[in-house]
Parts: structure tokens; sequence; C-alpha cells
């Protein structure tokens, strides 16, 4: 593996942690799992099953943290941003850092910033 490759699976780890931070921050971290069949979702942000935060904990954070340790492909591109801001422009929370951190993550992906 390729010493950039190496530093953006490190960032990207520790934006993981950032996002899963932001959200207890938030009280948006859940303590019970989804059930088998709404996790199953084919829509895009699973977005007929869960909430955007739920989404993000039981699918993003886990299919992305499997990605990073198993050393497997990372997808090439990622827009998750848009999701984020919409979401939470109808709800009153300080939402801004987790949106930063969402943005990040969205930038190393789509390598626009580099590690």
């Amino acid at each position: 593996m390729h010493q950039f490759e190496q530093q953006k699976r490190q960032l990207l780890a520790r934006l993981l942690r950032e996002l899963e931070s932001e959200l207890l921050a938030l009280n948006l971290w859940q303590k019970n799992r989804p059930c088998e069949q709404a996790l199953a979702s084919v829509e895009p942000f699973a977005i007929d099953t869960l909430n955007f935060p739920e989404w993000l904990q039981f699918i993003f954070i886990e299919k992305m943290t499997q990605l990073l340790q198993l050393g497997l492909a990372l997808p090439s591109a990622m827009a998750i941003t848009p999701m984020a801001t919409e979401y939470f422009k109808v709800r009153v929370m300080d939402s801004g850092a987790l949106i930063a951190v969402i943005t990040r993550i969205d930038l190393v992906i789509n390598e626009k910033i580099k590690c």
C-alpha cells in the first residue's frame, strides 16, 4: 500500500471517530440497533427505514470502518454533505461541527484535500 493511501486511511479512521464523537455530543448516538430489515434498505441513506443519524451510525460508520480494517477498496467518490445539510437545516441543534466532519470525509474520499 502506498504512503498516500495509508495516510488517507489513517485520516479517514480519525474522521470516523470524530463523527462518532459529534453524534454522541448531539445525543444522536443510538444504544439500540435497528432491526435487520431496516438495515437492509436499498434506498439511498436507507431513507425509507432509518433517520440520517441512524444511517451514519449503523451503516456508514460500520461499513467504512470495516473497509479500513480489512484493507478493502474505499469508495472512489462520495457526497454525504448535501444530505447532512438538508437533514439538519430543519432541526434545532448546533450541527455545524458534525457537518464539518462529514464534509472533510467527502473531501478526503474525493481526494480534494491531501493527507
